[in-house]
Parts: C-alpha cells; structure tokens; sequence
C-alpha cells in the first residue's frame, strides 16, 4: 500500500513554514506532491524554504506575515487560498518561546508568546475554517507541546500558550464536527534544530531534558512531520479533537 498518497494536489498552508519543524513538515508535503504555501516573518528564509520546496512541486510559494496581528493573518490565509485555489490542510506551526524565570517575565513578552502561539493559532484557524466549512471537508493540524501537559522552569508563559492551544483544538473540533472539519495538534518533546541549538549546548539543561525522556534521546523534526501526516492522511479520517504527543515517553511518567 503506497502511504500518504492521497497527499497528492493537496492544498496545504504551513505558517511558520521556513525554519525547522515547520520547514520539514512543509517538504515532506511537497515531496508527495502536495501545493504548499508557506508563510513567516522571515522573508529571506521563507525564500530559501520555496526554493527547495518548489524542486519537488514547483506549485509551491510563501507569504510574509505576522502570526502576531489578525489583519496580516487574514489577508496570508485570503492570499494563500487564492493561489492555491483552495485549502484542504492547514499547519498552524508558527510559534514562540522566551525562556524566563516567572518573576521576571514582563506584560510585553507575555503578550508576544500568547500572540503568537495561541492567539495566531485561532485566527490562523478561524479564517481557514470559513473556507473548509463552505467546501464541506478540511482537516486543521496544531502544533502544540508536551508543556500543555507538564510545567517546566521558566516557560510559565510558553505553557499557558500551548494549554490553550490543546483546549482550543478540542473546541474547534467539537464545534466543526458537523462540517466534516477535523481538527487535532501534535505535542512534541525537544527537537534538535537550528532554532533549539543554543539552548540545548547548555550541557546541564540538555542533560536534564534527556533524563525526562524514556526513549533517552531528543526527537527529530521528521518525528513530528510524521505525526502531521498521518493526521493530514486518510488514515485519521476519523480522529478529531486530539493530540498525539510526540514527546518518547516524558509525559507519560
């Protein structure tokens, strides 16, 4: 049985598509065949991210925009849809993290992790949904974390955020049911990419995260790409309002 076929002329959106889990998710839809639009804030990355994109399905491109303002996530979604000529999958990836002890977090870095994960997430959701709804089918992917279900030091914001990204999933699922709208995220663990190396060279945290994993090491971004596909796939047809959690074991100790 070819796997993931059916991925194939599917019209997908990955916000926070240029960089790490974002961009690998983004590639493997391409490689089998899918449109994909990209989009970010970083427009030099975002570039690089379609190039190679655009060697496996040459119907790909990206948008620039601010996850964090609803006017930019608005028109990105209305644009994307235009060029892709509908949407069948959206990836709300984009997504924030700035590591600070609780007492020393400030209104302005509260407000941009929760602009960004979560606030984006609904907005990036909501104006995806008015366009599955009308067609009748469409599936929504977040990418959530294992700190909606376990605190940590210093990500007192971070997961509040991703909390709400869980329970917004199972809100939206339940309220779109009956539009064949299936929405669902994925949680993972610590992944090893460019974004996370200078976090993890701190021998003592990365130790610390390693001991928090059964499987004993971090996982890859293709770890959580494959997640994504199965939830995009028609295997998960009927799966909605629920997160795998991607995480080698962390949350279930």
């Amino acid at each position: 049985m070819n796997y993931f076929s059916e991925l194939n002329g599917q019209k997908v959106i990955v916000t926070g598509g240029s960089k790490g889990i974002g961009r690998n998710i983004a590639l493997a839809f391409a490689k089998l065949g899918a449109k994909v639009v990209i989009a970010g804030r970083d427009e030099a990355a975002l570039e690089s991210a379609t190039d190679e994109l655009k060697s496996y399905q040459s119907n790909c491109s990206c948008i620039v925009a601010d996850m964090q303002r609803v006017p930019c996530i608005y028109k990105m979604i209305d644009e994307a849809v235009s060029r892709l000529g509908g949407l069948d999958i959206l990836v709300n990836n984009a997504g924030i993290n700035i590591p600070k002890p609780a007492l020393e977090v400030t209104e302005e870095e509260w407000d941009c992790i929760l602009d960004t994960n979560l606030k984006g997430t609904f907005f990036c959701s909501q104006r995806a949904g008015k366009y599955m709804i009308a067609q009748g089918r469409g599936k929504i992917i977040n990418i959530a974390s294992q700190m909606a279900f376990v605190g940590y030091i210093k990500r007192s914001a971070y997961c509040s955020s991703k909390g709400g990204v869980v329970q917004l999933t199972k809100a939206l699922a339940v309220e779109w049911a009956s539009y064949n709208v299936k929405v669902n995220a994925v949680a993972p663990t610590f992944i090893e990419t460019e974004l996370t190396a200078q976090m993890l060279a701190d021998k003592e945290f990365y130790q610390d995260v390693l001991n928090r994993i059964p499987l004993g090491k971090l996982a890859a971004p293709s770890d959580v790409t494959g997640a994504v596909l199965f939830l995009a796939s028609d295997l998960a047809n009927f799966v909605t309002g629920d997160t795998i959690r991607v995480d080698g074991g962390w949350t279930a100790i």
